[in-house]
């Protein structure tokens, strides 16, 4: 079995995993973890498809994609942890307000 075969095969072990928990786990924060999860296993299966045996490298352009992916999922995963406190703080109501005909001849 070669590093690339090997590499591929982990990421997608990893990426399987990741599916599995995304639909087993409630929490917020949680879900979050696990899409960060699942894209470094993207990360690991596509510097592992590029991997060269012959001469023991990868592609310079898959290491500049992966490297730009991870700026982007710190980002992203900054952007979704800012979201997910705001919708902590704001309060959730109980019921659904009652229709209120008063309200109803203002639209």
């Amino acid at each position: 079995m070669t590093p690339a075969t090997l590499y591929a095969l982990a990421g997608m072990a990893i990426f399987g995993i990741g599916v599995y928990s995304l639909f087993v786990r409630t929490h917020t924060l949680q879900r979050i973890v696990v899409l960060n999860v699942m894209g470094s296993a993207v990360f690991l299966i596509l510097i592992g498809l590029t991997y060269h045996s012959a001469d023991g490298s990868a592609d310079p352009l898959s290491q500049a994609l992966v490297l730009t992916g991870i700026v982007v999922t710190i980002s992203v995963t900054a952007a979704a942890l800012a979201l997910a406190c705001r919708i902590q703080e704001v309060p959730r109501k109980q019921e659904i307000p009652h229709d209120d005909p008063e309200l109803r001849d203002h639209v």
